[in-house]
Parts: C-alpha cells; sequence; structure tokens
C-alpha cells in the first residue's frame, strides 16, 4: 500500500503545475502531415518549463519498445557485461528482415541500428532478478515486467509517458540516476545523433505493435543548445500506418524543434 502511494505521487510530482506548461495546439498540423495522432512535449532545463501538445496523451503510458535500450544499455555496463565502447554484439547468424543487424555490431552501432535480437540477448545475460532491481530501484515507467525477460519492453506490459521520458532523460543529463558515471558518459556517447557547430542531439526511436494492430512510435532525446537543454518526447499511433510512419517520428519531432526556433 505504501509503496503504491509514494509511486503515485512520485508520478504526480513529474509533471509541474500547469502554469510550467505551456499550451502549444498549434503543433497538431505536424501529426496530421503524417496521418497519425499524437503528442509532443519539451523540457526546456534553464527556464524549468514545458511545452506541450496533447497533454492528457503526454501523461498517458505506452510501451516504451525500443527507447528502453537506454536503460537496457544502463544495466549492461553496470553489470559488467559491457565494458567498453568497444564491446561487440556478435551475429547468432539468423537472418532478419532489417539488413544492419546481420553482422557483428559495436556498441553504439547496436544501438543507432536499434537491434532487437542484440539487446534482447543483453536482456537475457542481466537476468530478470537484476533488471528487476534497477527497474524497481530507478521507478522506471510502472515498474510491470510481465512476460519474457527479452520481450516484456516489447509487449505492453512495461510502460511509460512522455513526462517520465522526459524525466528519466533529465537525471541521465544530470547524472542524478543510480549507475555509475562510466555507465551514464557511454549511453550519452551512443546516444549521440547528431554533433553541430550550434547543437548536440542524443536520441532514441522506439516503435512497438500491439496485439490490436496499434503501432506506437516514439523519438525521445535531448538537445544541447547554447548552454540551456531541451529534452523531448514525441509519441504518435496509428492503427494503419504508412510507409513513413518510421520516418514520421523524427520528422514531426524536428519540425516541432523547427518551429520552436531551437533547429
Amino acid at each position: 500500500m505504501m509503496k503504491s502511494i509514494f509511486l503515485f505521487l512520485l508520478f504526480i510530482s513529474s509533471i509541474l503545475p500547469q502554469q510550467k506548461i505551456e499550451y502549444k495546439n498549434d503543433l497538431k498540423k505536424y501529426f496530421d502531415d503524417y496521418n497519425v495522432m499524437g503528442s509532443f512535449l519539451l523540457y526546456n532545463l534553464n527556464k524549468d518549463k514545458y511545452t506541450c501538445y496533447n497533454l492528457e496523451r503526454c501523461r498517458e503510458r505506452f510501451l516504451p519498445a525500443s527507447t528502453f535500450k537506454i536503460f537496457n544499455s544502463l544495466v549492461g555496463i553496470e553489470t559488467g557485461i559491457i565494458p567498453d565502447s568497444n564491446f561487440i554484439f556478435y551475429w547468432d547468424s539468423t537472418k532478419y528482415q532489417v539488413n544492419n543487424w546481420n553482422q557483428d555490431l559495436i556498441l553504439r552501432k547496436a544501438f543507432q541500428y536499434s537491434c532487437v535480437p542484440c539487446y534482447q540477448a543483453l536482456a537475457k545475460k542481466i537476468g530478470m532478478a537484476k533488471m528487476k532491481y534497477y527497474i524497481e530501484k530507478e521507478h522506471y515507467g510502472n515498474e510491470v515486467l510481465t512476460g519474457p525477460i527479452d520481450y516484456f519492453w516489447l509487449n505492453a506490459t512495461l510502460k511509460i509517458s512522455q513526462f517520465e521520458q522526459i524525466n528519466f532523460l533529465k537525471r541521465l543529463y544530470q547524472e542524478e540516476l543510480g549507475f555509475s558515471h562510466k555507465a551514464m558518459q557511454l549511453v550519452k556517447y551512443i546516444m549521440l545523433v547528431e554533433n553541430k557547430s550550434k547543437y548536440k542531439l542524443r536520441a532514441k526511436l522506439g516503435w512497438g505493435i500491439l496485439r490490436d494492430s496499434l503501432n506506437v512510435g516514439w523519438y525521445v532525446g535531448y538537445l544541447e543548445k547554447e548552454g540551456n537543454v531541451y529534452f523531448f518526447a514525441t509519441n504518435i499511433e496509428s492503427n494503419n500506418p504508412g510507409e513513413n510512419f518510421g520516418s514520421a517520428r523524427i520528422e514531426i519531432t524536428k519540425s516541432v524543434l523547427r518551429s520552436l526556433k531551437l533547429l
């Protein structure tokens, strides 16, 4: 009972008072361009302020899909399974639909290619007991690990909201998570997708399909620019996704960031 109350208060505390949330309903057009339903949340670190489109949906929890690879990587490094950036995921010779997975992959490439079998193998090495320990310790999402150790972040038992994604990323950036400096620094390194003269972008995609054919897509990360950090979480969904569903996650996010004059 006490744990349930604590988790409820923790979740509520991650949602700032309404006066610290700027509502941007005009962002809907960027989702409409791709015929998807969705929501966008951004947190300005220096101003301690959120910018939001579709607030209620930002509070809703969805399966993390491959955004969980951020957490999975942290645990893999912390437990010593991944010793450094030179760690290699060896291909098991299975032919996968994603060609980039059909090869040995160094850690950063496995993360960037979002190699599901690589991270399923990592989760098996970590084991359910240790994974459960870290998820509960860091209060990741709803903390539910029902199902196989290599699938619980894909089967919609483990769920996380956009507010919780941003809170987790903020703690990662500020190194306030219960992981070593080495683990958090290495994960920040593999998250880097753009290193421009005016900004750095660290991010992770995610895409999950539920039993009712609902496709859920994520793009989460943070932008370091001019002495400030902007944490973002974009979530989209469609029961009938087009061929551009995968790219929509990034393109919608970048369109929004450009509209906010951050890119």
